[in-house]
């Protein structure tokens, strides 16, 4: 059974900092492409950062560069997402993506709220 689960989401401050992860479990992970996506109520979904199988070629999207990293531990089966200098604009929903070929995993999502 395929699984992706996030945690590390939560309500911090402007300026804060969260790390999230999604562990991954019922596929090859050192396979997928990892991504992490957002949605914040409203909007449409964005691609916020991902990295290729095996870990060298990462992107990340133009509001977030500089201030989000990407990584992956592929002993663990789990993909990070570091978020620093965090801004009111930040908050959304983000969840965990596996691609491969045709193939897409979901996780369920965790909220990111940044807020004073």
């Amino acid at each position: 059974q395929v699984q992706l689960v996030e945690s590390g989401g939560g309500l911090v401050q402007p300026g804060g900092s969260l790390r999230l992860s999604c562990a991954a479990s019922g596929f090859t992970f050192s396979q997928y492409a990892m991504n992490w996506y957002r949605q914040a109520p409203g909007k449409e979904r964005e691609l916020v950062a991902g990295i290729s199988s095996g870990g060298s070629i990462k992107r990340y999207a133009n509001s977030v560069k500089g201030r989000f990293t990407i990584s992956r531990d592929d002993a663990k089966n789990t993909v990070y997402l570091q978020t620093n200098s965090l801004k009111p604009e930040d908050t959304a929903v983000y969840l965990c993506n596996a691609h491969y070929w045709s193939t897409d995993y979901w996780g369920q999502g965790t909220q990111v709220t940044v807020s004073s």
